[in-house]
């Protein structure tokens, strides 16, 4: 029998993150799982999801030999009276490692598959979901509906790479899981620490927004010097400060914030002036016309 998930944020982060299957979808569940043989069932054709680890596979097969299936896959009927995957495909090829004969499924028509899947579209367009939510139901959307990001971003209304940008969230190490949910980061801090592959470069960084009370831009302009070969922290830090001596000796000068922004190559000064009687008066002191 299916287990319950955990539901809401609660404890830790798990609710977060992509299940199996959302159970609470599933109306009437326990009059609903039936004993399907496993010579009766095939992978949907249509699934997103094509590689799977051999190693993990086995270490699933050992754990169904042992505990059995905790977990009903679901199935939609075919006309031959076989039955498509919609979602568990992993569990199913585990346990024909196993040597089962059966597997533990929930059947449910194109239309029952058609109401969920419009109920999850709906859940994602909620505007309480925090990011971390929102990535994880479209993330369900994908694997437990066979639904491409491009399909998704469709039913949507958004841009294919935002629909991907918001997936790629659940990447995020554990802290800046946390970071992110209490609102210590933004999404933009999110994406920044994402472009840093190394673990330890992502803490650093998280690290260091917390600290120094970064903001989106000082945290890519660090990212930008990470990935340039600057691999010290205090000296990628000093690229991603926006005042150095030189730029407070120029705001004093002109009379006018001067900021830095470094790139990979040299950087930009960045003269902020109220109005354009300013910009004229800034224009003559520098020309010294």
């Amino acid at each position: 029998m299916a287990q319950t998930p955990k539901r809401g944020l609660g404890k830790g982060f798990d609710a977060l993150l992509p299940q199996n299957f959302n159970s609470s979808l599933l109306a009437d569940e326990q009059d609903r799982i039936q004993k399907v043989f496993i010579t009766d069932i095939y992978p949907n054709k249509s699934q997103p999801r094509t590689n799977f680890d051999d190693d993990a596979l086995g270490e699933l097969a050992l754990s169904i030999k042992r505990y059995g299936i905790l977990q009903p896959i679901i199935l939609t009927p075919l006309s031959n009276g076989t039955y498509n995957i919609v979602a568990g495909e992993r569990r199913w090829r585990a346990a024909q490692l196993a040597k089962l004969e059966s597997l533990p499924a929930i059947i449910r028509t194109a239309k029952e598959l058609e109401q969920l899947e419009i109920a999850l579209v709906e859940n994602v367009q909620r505007v309480d979901l925090s990011p971390l939510e929102q990535a994880a139901s479209i993330q369900r959307l994908r694997d437990q509906f066979n639904i491409e990001y491009a399909v998704i971003a469709s039913r949507l209304g958004k841009a294919s790479s935002t629909i991907q940008n918001i997936v790629r969230l659940l990447a995020l190490p554990d802290d800046a899981k946390a970071a992110l949910h209490n609102k210590v980061i933004s999404e933009g801090h999110a994406r920044a620490i994402l472009a840093l592959k190394s673990p330890k470069q992502q803490n650093e960084l998280l690290k260091l927004i917390g600290q120094r009370g970064w903001s989106v831009r000082q945290a890519e302009r660090y990212v930008t010097a990470q990935k340039s070969g600057i691999n010290n922290v205090e000296r990628a830090s000093a690229r991603a400060s926006l005042t150095s001596p030189e730029t407070k000796k120029l705001s004093s000068l002109l009379k006018t914030p001067v900021t830095i922004r470094r790139m990979a190559n040299g950087g930009k000064l960045e003269i902020s002036f109220k109005s354009d009687a300013q910009l004229t008066r800034l224009i003559k002191r520098i020309s010294n016309r």
